[in-house]
């Protein structure tokens, strides 16, 4: 497996791996699918920022990828991160995600951030285990603060010390 930064060319595959999640998961609550110019923006933006956008590889297929941007806009947020990881589901269990995840806290420690920070739906526990497998700590419940599938979904906030 290679970790590296994302190129423009990876956002085909990039696409392939995020949109089956947005469509027919609650992985996420987010339910518009990426277009490449979404994630065109999202690889730029990011980078722009000094934060960055990680992908992981084997045979040259992404197999994943992890972000990471402010938790919340103003400058009293500035040490404080957000990711996004997903795995691709034939990849799971192989350890691409701890790799993501060791790479970007990495790469945001070596910038100041003091914190990394995780929303995951109360409804993904194998994400909360994920977490709490690699060091982070549920800080707070939110009820019903996502919506998707014609639901009320939690909110689980998860916070690791960088």
């Amino acid at each position: 497996m290679n970790v590296r930064p994302a190129k423009l060319s990876d956002v085909e595959q990039i696409m392939e791996i995020w949109n089956p999640y947005i469509k027919n998961s609650l992985v996420t609550f987010n339910s518009s699918e990426k277009t490449k110019e979404d994630i065109c923006d999202l690889i730029e933006v990011r980078r722009k920022k000094g934060h960055e956008f990680w992908i992981a590889s084997k045979n040259d297929k992404v197999i994943g990828f992890a972000s990471y941007d402010q938790l919340r806009a103003g400058v009293g947020y500035r040490y404080s991160m957000e990711h996004t990881i997903i795995v691709s589901a034939e990849a799971k269990g192989l350890g691409v995600g701890k790799k993501l995840m060791d790479i970007l806290c990495a790469h945001a420690k070596s910038r100041d951030i003091n914190s990394m920070w995780a929303g995951v739906s109360a409804l993904n526990v194998e994400a909360i285990k994920f977490h709490e497998a690699i060091d982070f700590k549920i800080v707070a419940r939110l009820p019903e603060v996502g919506y998707k599938f014609d639901s009320f979904i939690d909110l689980v906030l998860m916070k690791k010390n960088l």
